[in-house]
């Protein structure tokens, strides 16, 4: 059996809804209590409390945060992460967080990453919403998780550069390959720019056909409305790997070659797509017209995500074409774990083969940090760490 978790934004998604369905579920509201101080975000405070909306029991979560600076840059959240003691896999996927909402407001603004001026992301509550759902959703064992139809509100918001249609121009674009419904008729802003990062960066799609639910958290927005909940449902369930393991997934396969991109704008293509979303990227040398070598980018994607990375790929690379083709791809199903060698912890990625039994392989970040705090050889670790998970 594998642990997955099912988001049900039908009243949208923010960050501190987030946490409060994750809250709801069993995450400790001690450890999201002292998550602002291992972040070193002095002054600030995080209050949970039990609210009903429209009538449901809900987990609210509010932030009590002293005057802060006017929005941050990435680099300084890259910065106060990469000092934390936080978990390597939630690390990378809070970056992948940051840099899409970043990417974006630099897009909507005219300017680059480096210099956009991040009021949204840059934020102390954003910060914690971010950090602590991903890490949240690892505190309670989830391996996968999967989003449901989204509810995107309707009307206009005020924002820091004016009053902005809904979805907000930002938040729009990191949504962009998700399906999405606008409304209800006057709800305004029902999904925040960080809600819609953590979709992008966290869900592998819509939810599978058969799952059994354990138990499910609901997390309470600010606004109260009569006629419905607003609130996010997230529930814990399990997934039977022995009946899905040998199932075939749909996918797209996207091509094309160039000969007129250098190597390191290439590499950044590849990374820029894999953030978007795509399920693997590949480069590989070809021979064009004229004998010129050239590079063919190949590029596998999930049908929702396909149109969005296509078009991304004709924005950001030189090809004037694309090649598209359906695909079938029998994946193994994997989980994550987590083992202790010689007194540091390293996650393990742990794949089950056709015939039941399991293969397992540590991150090589991990390995590497243990490798040089304790003067082992990577390989050494590498060894170790495996036969743990085998153990486990």
């Amino acid at each position: 059996m594998m642990r997955i978790a099912i988001l049900e934004p039908f009243s949208g998604i923010s960050g501190d809804m987030t946490l409060g369905a994750l809250l709801d579920l069993g995450l400790d509201p001690e450890w999201l209590k002292g998550l602002p101080a291992l972040l070193e975000l002095e002054g600030v405070s995080v209050q949970v409390s039990d609210v009903l909306r429209a009538g449901i029991a809900c987990r609210k979560v509010d932030f009590e945060i002293p005057p802060q600076p006017h929005g941050r840059h990435l680099r300084h959240l890259r910065a106060m992460i990469a000092k934390a003691a936080v978990p390597e896999r939630v690390r990378e996927r809070a970056d992948r967080a940051f840099t899409l909402i970043a990417e974006q407001e630099a897009t909507i603004h005219g300017t680059t990453v480096e210099k956009v001026h991040l009021h949204e992301v840059g934020a102390v509550d954003a910060i914690l919403d971010v950090v602590g759902s991903i890490w949240g959703f690892e505190q309670l064992g989830v391996e996968r998780i999967f989003c449901g139809a989204m509810q995107v509100g309707e009307g206009f918001v005020t924002a820091a550069h004016g009053v902005m249609p809904v979805p907000a121009p930002a938040t729009l674009r990191i949504l962009e390959g998700i399906r999405i419904r606008p409304g209800p008729v006057g709800s305004g802003e029902l999904v925040t720019p960080t809600g819609a990062a953590l979709v992008r960066v966290l869900s592998e799609g819509p939810p599978p056909r058969e799952y059994t639910p354990l138990r499910s958290g609901y997390g309470a927005g600010t606004r109260t409305f009569e006629d419905r909940a607003n609130a996010l449902r997230i529930t814990l369930a399990d997934l039977d790997t022995a009946a899905t393991v040998s199932e075939r997934e749909q996918l797209v396969h996207l091509a094309c070659d160039v000969d007129d991109m250098s190597p390191e704008y290439l590499a950044q293509l590849a990374e820029t797509m894999r953030s978007r979303g795509a399920l693997d990227v590949t480069l590989l040398p070809v021979t064009m017209k004229k004998g010129r070598p050239g590079v063919r980018i190949e590029v596998l994607a999930g049908p929702s995500l396909a149109d969005y990375l296509e078009t991304l790929l004709l924005q950001e690379g030189s090809s004037i074409g694309v090649r598209r083709t359906a695909v079938e791809r029998r994946a193994l199903d994997r989980r994550m774990a987590t083992v202790e060698v010689l007194g540091h912890s390293i996650a393990v990625k742990v794949v089950t083969l056709p015939d039941g039994s399991t293969r397992a392989k540590p991150e090589f970040e991990d390995v590497q940090r243990a490798s040089l705090a304790t003067g082992h050889a990577a390989r050494d670790i590498f060894l170790r760490a495996s036969a743990e998970a085998e153990r486990a």
